[in-house]
């Protein structure tokens, strides 16, 4: 007699019955507990982290968002048929459901079985396809193993998956590989498909993988099944335990979410943090990514943080790159009261919600001010901000106007959340030099090497460095990183160039 009360006594009622349904296929035939005391369901935890992401509650990447999963077969006398399916009915009718329990499938299975088994040219490779109402999208790698002992001298097969078409199909793609090599190999090794159902009372169902494959993905992301009845545990009396085991393979698949490519770190961007890392990060992350993110406070540029951090340039941007994939950080420009910024067609969304007013006040207010300001206020500090103006600038017309910002307002958060939030943004500024220009000219054949003489002389005078900045093409945020110079010290460089070489261009 097997005994299980110990064990379940032993670990939340969640992870017993995910434990039962691994690895005692009985426990889902019959769909109940047996040793089910009737204690209060204890609720499984639902936290998926990826990387140094998490989702609460909400898987990842589509997550719950599997509608079907099913399989496929060519029969010799009966064509394309859809022997096993989970949830039963979703892709043909199930005879063995009530008909007044019957729900209509999700999509008319006849005209789509020519590519669910489709030719031989187009077996053995992912195949997508959409059904005539456009609501669900199949994913599917039909499998055609050549051999003399099947009937026609082959068998084809498909285990496909159902997603609606506004889902993303990129993270499924390695499910369904991977569900098509597992099969494969069983099938190679053991028969499993085209035996289905003889002498196979020590392997699940494919009925019941199929229902696994499913429930696991869309509540945990991944799936670590068995294919034998083992390992099981049976108990004896006084306490006598024996493990019975199985050489059985095991379908292991996990679901990770895609995200588009990171954008490019800049030196002389400003990495501003979006969670508490302190919270999550532990000994075993990178000691690279460990040293940087320790550097990470909102003010410090990459440059800087790398530094600090005492590790290469280089890789201070992979670790931020890894961060930014993630969406863990957001990048914004240094912060210098000689910046340029002015306000977005969104600041009138500013001005008609409060409760976005309310979070710029608890975020641009200095702490210890206890009297607060109308939104008005801030409002107004927003608007004044143009293209003609610089910070210092905008800081003085309000002191004048006798408003003493500096008093209440945390400037730099103030403009940091003006960005964030896409209420304002940056005026960059570049410096163009004629003499720079027509060395570009020159390299692209678009004008003859004589007018290169003068220009030559003028970049063997100015040097070549802050020469090579001055196209146009690099902002002073750039220059003042690369060259470690303030904005100051760069205008007092360019005025190296002959009188009316440079411009300086603000967009």
């Amino acid at each position: 007699m097997t005994n299980t009360k110990h064990w379940k006594s032993t670990m939340p009622s969640w992870m017993w019955k995910k434990w039962q349904r691994h690895f005692n296929p009985s426990f889902l035939d019959d769909g109940i507990d047996e040793d089910d005391d009737g204690d209060e369901e204890e609720e499984e935890p639902r936290i998926f982290t990826v990387g140094s992401r998490f989702w609460s509650k909400q898987p990842p990447a589509g997550g719950g968002m599997i509608q079907g999963i099913f399989f496929a077969r060519f029969m010799t006398e009966e064509g394309i048929k859809v022997l096993h399916q989970s949830p039963p009915g979703c892709i043909v009718p199930d005879p063995t459901i009530p008909s007044h329990l019957r729900k209509p499938p999700l999509f008319d299975f006849a005209p789509m079985s020519e590519y669910i088994i489709p030719k031989q040219a187009f077996c053995n490779r992912y195949v997508t396809s959409t059904d005539p109402e456009n609501k669900y999208r199949i994913l599917g790698y039909p499998v055609c193993i050549s051999d003399k002992k099947y009937s026609r001298n082959e068998l084809m097969f498909n285990f496909c998956i159902v997603i609606g078409t506004e889902v993303d199909k990129i993270p499924y793609e390695a499910v369904v590989k991977r569900l098509a090599s597992t099969f494969t190999e069983m099938e190679v090794q053991g028969e499993f498909l085209s035996r289905e159902g003889e002498g196979m009372e020590e392997r699940r169902s494919i009925a019941a993988l199929l229902e696994i494959i499913k429930e696991d993905l869309n509540n945990y992301n991944e799936c670590m099944i068995p294919v034998g009845k083992s390992p099981f545990l049976t108990y004896f009396k006084h306490s006598q335990v024996t493990r019975c085991t199985d050489d059985a393979n095991t379908i292991n698949m996990k679901l990770f979410p895609i995200y588009a490519p990171p954008p490019p770190v800049k030196a002389w961007h400003v990495p501003i943090s979006k969670m508490k890392f302190s919270s999550i990060i532990d000994d075993t992350w990178d000691l690279t990514l460990q040293k940087v993110i320790d550097k990470i406070d909102g003010i410090s540029d990459v440059r800087r943080i790398a530094h600090n951090a005492d590790v290469s340039l280089a890789l201070c941007k992979t670790a931020l790159q890894h961060l930014l994939y993630y969406d863990s950080i957001l990048m914004l420009d240094m912060f210098m009261f000689g910046n340029i910024y002015a306000p977005t067609p969104k600041l009138r969304e500013f001005v008609q919600t409060p409760a976005l007013q309310s979070e710029c006040a608890a975020y641009v207010y200095y702490p210890t001010q206890s009297q607060t300001l109308s939104p008005f206020y801030l409002t107004r500090l927003l608007s004044t901000l143009c293209t003609s103006r610089t910070l210092k600038e905008w800081l003085k017309l309000h002191m004048e106007q006798g408003f003493p910002v500096l008093n209440f307002v945390d400037v730099r958060r103030f403009i940091q959340f003006g960005v964030i939030k896409g209420l304002i943004y940056r005026v960059h500024k570049y410096a163009v030099s004629n003499a720079i220009l027509v060395e570009r000219a020159v390299e692209e054949g678009l004008i003859g090497e004589d007018a290169q003489r003068k220009s030559r002389r003028v970049l063997n005078e100015v040097g070549e460095r802050i020469a090579e900045l001055a196209d146009g093409t690099h902002c002073f945020d750039q220059i003042t990183v690369e060259l470690n110079l303030s904005d100051p010290k760069i205008m007092d460089q360019l005025k190296r160039f002959p009188r009316g070489d440079v411009e300086i261009i603000y967009r």
